[in-house]
């Protein structure tokens, strides 16, 4: 029977996602998994931020980027995961076209944020360690505002220009996304009409809302190493490099997954291993991130501890 004309130029009205696992007897050990990690993800990050507003001696630039991190990764996580795990509780696992085109373009948004907001962050760093004398002055909460206002406003830009392309094109069938949520390489892989120029417009946007902050990240910490070996005193070097251990770990997940997710955009087939770099995308990144910057900063220790403390006491 041929496709009826729908909303998108085709009789597909919805898309069937498979999930992690298409073995029924497995679901409910996918669905508690990840429960608890959608409820460690948002406890932890929410704890952090709870933690940086409380707490005076959190209130600089470095926290306040941090505190917006955190922001953007309960947003991240609860764009995919909350949905899949409603689609394994209720055993359906279509998804309407409108809602999948609105997941795609939610968790472009916030991974594009999230790429601006990690350059800042080796921005303040480069400022702190670099030029102290200056810091105050060139990191003051204007600009810290700004680069957070401009950090959406790219990301904004982005996601909607992917989801505007995404949205001319004709799928005719099949309908089945061998994954847990929408995102591009699925959709192209779907579409019965040409994809290249949206491959491209993939590669050619993806080069400045990756490659460019990526490149900026690399160079200031490029200037930060050297000054940081400058300094004469192994305690110095230490306290120095131990400020930055943990955005830089941030940093090579989150591009390290982000662009093996991307790169095999023209293989004949997307296998499972795109399933493990979603999970790293949407789930693990999101779940580290409070993990690492909280296991080493003694003072984000201290404020969680005292939050913590603080709702024990009032309970």
């Amino acid at each position: 029977m041929q496709p009826e004309s729908g909303i998108n130029g085709t009789g597909i009205t919805e898309f069937i996602l498979l999930g992690l696992v298409e073995t029924p007897g497995l679901w409910p050990v996918v669905f508690i998994l990840f429960l608890f990690a959608y409820m460690v993800t948002v406890g932890s990050n929410l704890s952090i931020l709870a933690a940086i507003l409380v707490e005076s001696k959190l209130h600089t630039p470095m926290y306040f980027f941090l505190g917006n991190l955190s922001v953007l990764d309960v947003g991240c996580i609860t764009v995919t995961v909350p949905s899949m795990l409603g689609r394994l509780l209720s055993h359906k696992c279509t998804i309407p076209y409108e809602a999948c085109l609105t997941q795609l373009f939610f968790f472009h948004l916030l991974v594009g944020v999230d790429c601006f907001l990690l350059t800042a962050m080796a921005y303040d760093r480069f400022l702190a360690i670099c030029q102290p004398l200056t810091y105050n002055t060139r990191m003051s909460q204007t600009v810290q505002r700004m680069l957070v206002a401009v950090s959406w406003a790219c990301a904004f830009t982005n996601a909607l220009t992917h989801t505007v392309a995404v949205s001319t094109l004709n799928f005719c069938g099949p309908s089945v996304i061998n994954h847990f949520y929408c995102d591009l390489p699925q959709l192209f892989q779907l579409s019965c009409s040409s994809t290249q120029l949206n491959e491209l417009l993939l590669f050619a946007v993806g080069f400045i809302m990756a490659g460019t902050p990526l490149a900026l990240v690399v160079t200031s910490y490029a200037h930060v190493a050297a000054a940081v070996l400058r300094i004469r005193s192994v305690e110095g070097r230490k306290k120095a490099f131990s400020t930055c251990g943990s955005h830089l770990t941030v940093v090579a997940i989150f591009y390290g997954s982000g662009i093996f997710n991307y790169m095999r955009l023209g293989s004949a087939k997307l296998s499972d291993k795109d399933k493990a770099f979603g999970i790293f995308n949407t789930v693990i990144n999101p779940m580290l991130n409070p993990i690492i910057y909280s296991l080493r900063n003694p003072d984000v220790q201290g404020a969680l501890w005292r939050v913590l403390r603080g709702r024990w006491s009032l309970a």
